[in-house]
């Protein structure tokens, strides 16, 4: 497969790198990163075990990377990238910071924001599932093999 510039699945490819950083410190590997004007402007993975929090989600960390790029809280002109569909914290949290996009890779099965009824996510926010969605899925399908 070939990528083209700017496209989903080439911003999706950075955020699997990501997400491989995370494997590979022991973290669950998900990984993030934002994009405004064709740039990636942040990038985050968990570190909820590094850090010993529970709210160090990849996508928590890409929004305040991001706010503190822009110097700003909204982030109404940019895209998130994201390996795993975001669990509810961070698709609340996506909320506040008005994202203009959300594209995520593989769905969360059991903590997937889609799983609650309502609207959790900005009136605003445009949603794409499945960019790379089995090279994303693959990633934590390994990782919990090796927990087990």
């Amino acid at each position: 497969m070939t990528l083209s510039i700017y496209s989903d699945e080439y911003f999706m490819k950075d955020a699997l790198k990501e997400a491989q950083k995370a494997f590979e410190a022991d973290e669950i590997p998900i990984g993030a990163v934002i994009v405004c004007n064709n740039r990636i402007i942040a990038r985050g993975h968990n570190l909820t075990e590094r850090l010993n929090d529970v709210t160090a989600h990849a996508e928590m960390q890409a929004f305040t990377a991001a706010s503190n790029f822009l110097g700003a809280k909204f982030l109404e002109e940019c895209t998130l990238y994201v390996t795993i569909e975001p669990c509810v914290m961070c698709a609340g949290a996506s909320y506040w910071t008005r994202i203009g996009n959300i594209v995520y890779g593989a769905k969360d099965e059991k903590k997937g924001f889609s799983k609650i009824k309502g609207k959790i996510l900005h009136p605003k926010t445009k949603l794409k599932a499945g960019v790379l969605e089995k090279e994303c899925g693959e990633l934590m399908t390994r990782y919990f093999k090796l927990k087990r």
